[in-house]
């Protein structure tokens, strides 16, 4: 989204409003940053109630695919209107009539500001990805990803008040960074409204790359799923059982050539039968293991 966002930007005007070092540093939150923060979530107990997904299942859902193209409208809207119309909101000199390799100015820092605190709030909505409504359920459980948030809003105040040229960035003022910190905030508030949207209510979605039939229903991938795994179970409990029956023969067996071998010593030592050559064991009680019976 990034990439299409600086190319219609870059169409539309005669210099792209994020330069390519401000685009290096959203890459590197949304990519490096917001990827280790979002690996290091601890697991939790609702993992054990959820049902594994099937070998035939995409890799992105439906959940995920509503709020990746929901918050996308979201940001693709507000950065438009505060690249068209900002300057008027805030009062300030637009910078779409700024001739090349002019200095930075306000209207475009307040759009890369603007851009970066929605990643930033979108991040924390990216920690529940299953449609739950609670996305700061657990967050002070992982203090990695709250030091990877902390810090990275601290180095982007940093950037924009004292990045100069080299960031392309403009000193803002206090009423503008609120106004900034409001519309990264709203990313909170859209998700939601996002997550207030049925999956059902949005037949489009199967028909987006997923790899799904038209008349398939997830309900029939969801009892596919859980006739693999009760054929899975069936053959486990047959290879238990297997297992079990042949452990039971021999123990049996070795259990039989004891108490066979040992009636066959008895008869012997006890003098029932003196001769060796005449005694003769009876036949449920002969085997081929035996001393006494092989005479």
């Amino acid at each position: 989204m990034i990439c299409d966002t600086g190319l219609w930007m870059k169409m539309s005007l005669q210099d792209s409003p994020l330069k390519a070092v401000q685009m290096l540093w959203v890459n590197l939150i949304m990519d490096t940053f917001a990827s280790l923060a979002l690996a290091t979530e601890p697991p939790t107990e609702a993992l054990l109630l959820r049902k594994p997904y099937g070998r035939n299942n995409p890799l992105i859902s439906l959940t995920m695919m509503k709020n990746i193209l929901g918050h996308g409208v979201y940001q693709l809207v507000i950065i438009f209107t505060l690249l068209f119309i900002g300057e008027r909101m805030f009062n300030i000199d637009s910078g779409r009539n700024a001739p090349l390799h002019s200095p930075p100015s306000e209207h475009y820092t307040i759009i890369f500001n603007t851009f970066v605190l929605m990643q930033l709030f979108n991040e924390i909505n990216a920690r529940k990805i299953h449609g739950e409504r609670n996305v700061f359920d657990g967050i002070f459980a992982n203090p990695i990803f709250c030091s990877i948030v902390l810090g990275t809003f601290a180095v982007q105040i940093v950037i924009v008040q004292w990045g100069g040229k080299p960031f392309s960035c403009a000193p803002l003022n206090v009423e503008q960074w609120l106004w900034c910190l409001f519309v990264g905030v709203g990313e909170l508030l859209w998700g939601q409204v996002i997550a207030t949207v049925p999956t059902e209510r949005l037949p489009c979605l199967k028909e987006a790359g997923l790899g799904l039939e038209s008349g398939e229903e997830e309900g029939e991938e969801l009892a596919e799923d859980e006739e693999e795994i009760d054929c899975a179970e069936r053959e486990l409990r047959r290879g238990q059982i297997l297992w079990f029956r042949g452990l039971n023969r021999i123990q049996t067996q070795v259990s039989f050539d004891r108490n066979s071998t040992f009636n066959c010593y008895h008869y012997f030592l006890t003098g029932a039968h003196t001769d060796t050559q005449t005694f003769q064991p009876e036949p449920s009680l002969r085997h081929d293991t035996c001393a006494v019976c092989l005479r």
